[in-house]
């Protein structure tokens, strides 16, 4: 089992090295990648949309809160969603004050073949895993996300 009494330790030197190289394979690092090809979509924009389908009408708020980013972020992916008929704004008519964002039936058919393309994708990585090290990454993902999650409501973003 691999050493992880010591901050620092190999665990955390290889975890370190993954996450580094899934980054970088992965083409996150450019804040402008296209998350469908031949879309001017951007993967905030398609988070955005993702959350937007899941939970229904969202204040800015509430989507930047879940998107973990600034406000001035979601205003911006908001605006270009709304301009590319993506999502509208409604009042909210608990209190008028507030705008919800509510994914538009383009945004759902366009939400729908980012699902379909990166299933496609992970469908093709998948099945040129041994089935031990898929069982693995299942188990180990999974407890990841849980410990980050645990960190991220110890430390809210502002």
């Amino acid at each position: 089992m691999p050493d992880k009494e010591t901050a620092g330790g190999p665990a955390s030197a290889r975890l370190h090295a993954l996450v580094m190289d899934l980054v970088r394979t992965g083409g996150f690092l450019d804040p402008d990648q296209a998350a469908l090809p031949g879309r001017p979509l951007t993967l905030s924009q398609g988070f955005a949309l993702h959350e937007l389908e899941v939970s229904g009408p969202l204040s800015q708020r509430a989507l930047s809160e879940r998107l973990r980013l600034d406000k001035s972020s979601v205003s911006r992916i908001a605006a270009d969603l709304q301009a590319q008929g993506l999502v509208e704004r409604d009042r909210d008519p608990a209190d008028r004050r507030v705008l919800l964002l509510r994914i538009t039936d383009a945004g759902l058919a366009l939400r729908a073949r980012l699902a379909s393309g990166f299933n496609a994708r992970f469908d093709a990585w998948t099945s040129r895993m041994a089935p031990a090290e898929l069982d693995a990454l299942l188990l180990g993902l999974p407890a990841l996300i849980r410990v980050m999650h645990e960190d991220q409501e110890e430390a809210p973003i502002r």
